[in-house]
């Protein structure tokens, strides 16, 4: 069952398909109503996996992300993939995501923002107050050879850091 206050997040996942199954199956357990990807999926072939999620993805583009008509096409049926960085609102609370932390001091100024997803540095970085500020680090354990994800309540804005 989906909970409409629980948000995924996850990022540079460079491919790694044990990983990203791991992720898809703790956000589904979670009952996250969405899952946010701040970038660096890496090849179209990572849609089945994250084709299993329970609820709709967005993400944006990574600077590795070179094959972005295949990933469009193929993650259509999943969710969105946007340039970055991207604006939204979910369940009444007003995100930004991007993949590099270019944008991230213009995001940290603007009180009408709830959440700042980004990711790139492969290192986690969760900052609270307002807007909160997410980097869940790396979900492929490529560099830092950690695995890890956030998930979010949009009730009470905690952030529990799981590892994969």
């Amino acid at each position: 069952m989906l909970k409409e206050n629980i948000v995924g997040i996850i990022s540079d996942s460079h491919d790694h398909r044990t990983n990203i199954r791991k992720a898809v199956s703790e956000f589904n357990k979670a009952g996250c109503s969405l899952v946010v990807h701040g970038g660096d999926f890496i090849a179209p072939f990572t849609a089945r996996e994250f084709g299993k999620l329970a609820c709709p993805l967005i993400g944006v583009f990574g600077n590795n992300d070179g094959e972005k008509n295949g990933l469009t096409k193929l993650y259509s049926s999943i969710g969105n993939l946007h340039e970055p960085p991207y604006e939204f609102v979910h369940s009444g609370k007003r995100f930004a995501v991007m993949h590099e932390p270019d944008y991230l001091d213009k995001y940290l100024e603007r009180k009408d923002m709830d959440v700042v997803v980004y990711g790139h540095l492969h290192e986690i970085d969760i900052r609270p107050g307002k807007p909160l500020v997410v980097n869940p680090g790396e979900s492929c354990s490529w560099l830092t050879e950690r695995s890890t994800i956030v998930l979010l309540d949009l009730l009470t804005m905690n952030t529990e850091l799981l590892d994969l």
